[in-house]
């Protein structure tokens, strides 16, 4: 069993190790704000790591060029080292003999280098699309099972954080770690009254590494974005952002705020479940939390034998994923497998919660309107919101790029959203961003880092999973419930094309918003009435008058016939042609139109709470609204005036009456209509 953890790698001398901890908490003993993660756009617009400051960085390593050049070589040489190895095997024909070796020198490799490298090697080990089996199997060691440091030293940042040596703390602690990672490792206990708990403690000397390898890293992007020419992307600011969420993980009573703000936002969901934080027992090098027991989504046999779909817990993870980046903005940076376990009662358990990042509501609604502009091949509005959402400049030339948009996503949307791959999108969309003037904003890495994990997570448990279609009913749902105007102009846009009415993209919106598993029917339909009467509304109500005088008028005629044929026929006539056809007209669209109506409301009718008496009371607060009654009144005009000139024409057009000779012969059809 799996369980609680976080990262770590190869222990330094303990006495040096509990100086460097001691300056640590020097360093990062700015207080932390009560603030339990923002949720609003002023929150996540003024909120900041309180310990990540690239100026700070910069004045402290500036003048210490001889640990700058250690370092650097440190971490360029067994790299160039490792990819020439692998060079030479391709050249000797031995990749498939050393890959074993490799793939454990390659791990080795990034345990050495330090947290931020095994950070890399994490997103790696959820890629069975881009790295070997034998290569996995290695890398998935670096989300749990790295060297752990001594308990001397843990023993010790255990008692400098709380106060009290451990054994006055807790009832019971693990002899040896669980676990441990790239920033800690983590021990089982138990309190004094009674509960279980993972207690993590962080690993020494992470402030010194860290900051050193940011600095070497910002110096990297400073020359690259200064001499390769053809790289727009703000490299520092990307830099920048990765490194504040790994100054945030470091800090551990953030974490726990950020935790119990996850919870706020998506405990209520029935399959997800976040753990206690105990805060008596938390500090900044310390961390105490509900004791989860559970096994990893990829350890596939295991899951199996507690009766538990895997496939499933994926894709509550997806709608998870979902509601952080495009509901509340909130979200899990790091979704490896070690920190998502299923839990024996069915539930999907969310682990380490230190590296957390935040997307604005405008970036959200961005993101939602590019979904379905490209689902709608509107590749120049598509365009258009990238530079919404800050990937191109608003005095970009949009048109060369439009075109090569449609290039891209046709082959990419050649048959339908159920086929999309997220990885599919992202390299089509590579050779656009590198051949234009596309830039990365910052945001954005850690949105990808957090897409590609999980997708990778998902491929592995199952690799027909298709994360974008499991996607599209969350974002029809948002789209038909969402009272946001940008995403009213969105579903307006997808709905209508040249003032045409498409139906078959409203049946797939309320086909896919009914697999949405917190989709509220009557809140669409109340959104959709309150939207429909409002002012915006106005150009959807004159379309859908348009179309209900045509479904109405058509449904008319084809029962009037129907009357006539009958009559006819009861009075031995040959109803003919002038009783069946309807010169000047074409039925066909309004009939198809009634077909439609007929089929979506079947589609309600199956959706999950769908209640005929609510949807009556709607009614009748609808029919009172004067909106409605001036729509009905132009429907019952627009009738009336067909009906008119309906029969104006057929009189005008009918044939002069011939001489009866039977007192019961009938009048001529055509005239009766």
């Amino acid at each position: 069993m799996t369980s609680a953890m976080t990262p770590v790698f190869d222990a330094t001398d303990p006495k040096r190790a509990t100086i460097e901890a001691r300056a640590v908490a020097e360093d990062v003993s700015a207080p932390v704000s009560p603030n339990q993660g923002p949720t609003d756009d002023e929150d996540i617009e003024t909120y900041r790591s309180p310990h990540y400051d690239p100026d700070a960085i910069d004045a402290a390593y500036r003048g210490r060029w001889w640990a700058v050049l250690q370092r650097a070589i440190a971490v360029l040489w067994p790299c160039f080292m490792f990819a020439f190895a692998i060079w030479r095997d391709r050249q000797s024909n031995q990749v498939k003999r050393n890959e074993a070796r490799r793939a454990r020198q390659l791990r080795e490799l990034l345990t050495q280098l330090g947290p931020a490298f095994i950070k890399v090697g994490q997103a790696l080990s959820t890629r069975p699309d881009l790295v070997p089996p034998v290569y996995l199997e290695e890398l998935t060691q670096l989300q749990d099972q790295l060297p752990a440091f001594p308990n001397e030293i843990a023993y010790r940042f255990i008692e400098e954080e709380l106060g009290d040596r451990p054994e006055n703390c807790f009832a019971e602690l693990s002899e040896k770690p669980v676990a441990a990672a790239s920033l800690g490792q983590v021990y089982r206990g138990k309190l004094k009254t009674g509960e279980a708990v993972a207690v993590k403690v962080q690993r020494p000397g992470l402030t010194e590494q860290i900051t050193l390898d940011v600095y070497i890293m910002r110096g990297l992007a400073k020359w690259a974005m200064k001499n390769v020419k053809r790289l727009r992307s703000n490299l520092v600011a990307i830099t920048d952002e990765f490194a504040a969420r790994i100054f945030e993980e470091m800090d551990y009573s953030q974490e726990g705020h950020n935790a119990e703000q996850f919870a706020k936002l998506y405990g209520s969901m029935a399959e997800i479940y976040v753990p206690k934080i105990y805060w008596q027992y938390t500090g900044k090098r310390v961390l105490t939390m509900e004791w989860i027991s559970g096994t990893k989504l990829t350890n596939l046999k295991e899951v199996a034998a507690q009766g538990i779909d895997a496939t499933h817990l994926v894709n509550v993870g997806v709608q998870c994923s979902l509601r952080q980046l495009l509901e509340h903005g909130f979200f899990h940076a790091d979704p490896h497998p070690g920190n998502l376990l299923a839990m024996p009662n069915g539930r999907l358990a969310y682990l380490d919660f230190g590296m957390m990042s935040r997307v604005k509501k405008y970036q959200r609604y961005g993101l939602i309107e590019a979904v379905v502009h490209m689902v709608n091949r509107d590749f120049a509005r598509l365009a258009e919101d990238y530079v919404k959402l800050e990937f191109l400049t608003p005095d970009t030339n949009l048109e060369p790029i439009s075109q090569a948009l449609s290039g891209v996503f046709s082959n990419a949307l050649g048959s339908s959203v159920s086929e999309l791959n997220f990885k599919n999108i992202t390299d089509q969309l590579s050779g656009v961003m590198y051949e234009y003037p596309f830039r990365v904003p910052a945001y954005y890495a850690l949105i990808i880092r957090s897409l590609v994990t999980l997708e990778g997570i998902a491929i592995n448990v199952d690799p027909e999973f298709k994360v974008l279609s499991k996607a599209y009913p969350y974002i029809a749902k948002r789209l038909l419930t969402d009272p946001a105007p940008e995403l009213r102009a969105s579903l307006q846009d997808l709905l209508f094309r040249e003032g045409d009415f498409r139906w078959n993209r409203l049946e797939n919106l309320l086909r896919n918003a009914k697999d949405s598993a917190d989709y509220d029917l009557n809140e669409g339909i109340d959104r959709a009435a309150e939207f429909l009467l409002s002012e915006r509304g106005e150009f959807i109500r004159q379309q859908v008058a348009s179309r209900l005088v045509e479904a109405i008028d058509a449904a008319g005629q084809s029962a009037w016939r129907s009357l006539l044929d009958n009559w006819g026929k009861f009075l031995n006539r040959n109803p003919g042609s002038p009783a069946s056809s309807n010169p000047g007209t074409n039925p066909s669209d309004p009939r198809e139109t009634l077909e439609r109506l007929q089929r979506i409301w079947q589609l309600l009718q199956e959706t999950p709470g769908f209640d005929s008496m609510k949807l009556l009371q709607l009614a009748a607060r609808i029919l009172v609204r004067p909106e409605t009654q001036q729509l009905g009144q132009q429907i019952a005009g627009e009738l009336a005036q067909r009906a008119i000139a309906r029969l104006i024409r057929e009189v005008l057009v009918a044939r002069s009456p011939q001489p009866m000779t039977d007192s019961k012969a009938a009048v001529p059809i055509a005239a009766l209509r």
